[in-house]
């Protein structure tokens, strides 16, 4: 069984990153989603929210699961005896950075990376773009994979 690992700080997970997931499970026979901890961002949920938001949406699909680690995405793959490790690109920003982990975690002798290019339409979908709106009171919920919606503790008060 071919397993990929995708990880992120998914803070939040959205429709670009569940497009990413569905369109990969047509490669891999499973896929474990990992949120991981990114040091270098201030976090809207929790690490544990965002893993029962994603579990939310892939409830039906066994062949995703979901974790949340704060190891180094190789030492996790070697943990997870996983075969691929699964990154989207969304624009040659983002193709830049991927081809430089991809690279890395090579060297330090983690699994191969595969590359799935975000659809067109959903290019423009981040989880900062999320973030950014829900901070000013916009609603993020056309960017949100059906199932999930953000804590109450989050939402604006009238």
């Amino acid at each position: 069984m071919a397993t990929a690992l995708f990880q992120g700080s998914f803070d939040p997970f959205t429709t670009g990153h569940a497009d990413i997931v569905d369109r990969a499970l047509t490669f891999f026979d499973r896929i474990v989603v990992a949120v991981m901890f990114n040091v270098s961002k201030q976090g809207l949920l929790t690490p544990e929210e965002r893993k029962e938001l994603i579990e939310r949406v892939y409830r039906d699909e066994p062949r995703v699961s979901v974790v949340v680690s704060d190891k180094l995405t190789i030492e996790l793959a070697s943990q997870l005896n996983v075969d691929c490790l699964l990154r989207s690109v969304r624009n040659v920003q983002d193709y830049e950075y991927e081809q430089v982990m991809a690279a890395a975690n090579r060297e330090l002798g983690g699994p191969d990376t595969l590359l799935l290019f975000s659809r067109p339409e959903l290019a423009h979908v981040s989880s900062s773009l999320v973030r950014e709106l829900h901070h000013f009171g916009r609603d993020v919920t056309p960017y949100l994979p059906a199932g999930i919606t953000l804590p109450a503790r989050l939402l604006p008060t009238p």
